[in-house]
């Protein structure tokens, strides 16, 4: 017998397979149920959605309260979910790989890791850390025996680069580009 997240994992990687889809936003219990009524295939929490119902910025919510909403998303709904994992809530690679290994056991179908910093003087990680933190991603998340999706986010835009500039050459096994 397959666990629901095996489930979920698996359809949600036959819709990438299988071309583009839309993949709303639920900032709460709620709106994750309205929008899978409505008929959406997956779901993808949101940092800024969930800090702002919470009266925080976006990047404002602590670990273990994400954690704990991306848990109560996963559990409203039979639908796969995808985590906004901002920068994996830590800037050194092996904290991100513990945290993932946190957010794999959450429930999700597949996770978004980012390269903004978090720091406004230093927007985005340097090139081959933003790498190696992708790395370390994937290796906790084929540790885990689960094959929850990967996606290296780039949040470029907030230096005005483009993604193939940052990352062109390296190869850190994420899965989809966001």
């Amino acid at each position: 017998m397959t666990s629901p997240q095996t489930s979920a994992i698996t359809k949600f990687r036959a819709m990438h397979e299988s071309g583009c889809f839309v993949l709303p936003n639920p900032w709460d219990i709620g709106t994750a149920i309205y929008l899978e009524r409505l008929g959406f295939k997956a779901l993808a929490t949101t940092s800024a959605g969930f800090a702002f119902s919470r009266g925080k910025p976006d990047g404002g919510v602590p670990l273990d309260e994400m954690l704990a909403h991306i848990q109560e998303i996963v559990e409203a709904t039979a639908l796969p979910v995808n985590a906004d994992f901002l920068n994996g809530f830590a800037d050194n690679p092996e904290a991100v790989a513990e945290n993932v290994k946190l957010c794999v056991d959450a429930g999700v179908a597949g996770l978004s890791v980012e390269d903004s910093s978090q720091n406004p003087a230093a927007p985005l990680y340097e090139k081959n850390l933003a790498v190696d933190r992708i790395r370390s991603a994937r290796s906790a998340i084929d540790s885990s025996e689960n094959d929850v999706v990967l996606t290296g986010r780039s949040e470029a835009w907030l230096v005005h680069a483009s993604y193939g500039r940052r990352l062109r050459g390296q190869r850190p096994r994420a899965h989809p580009l966001v």
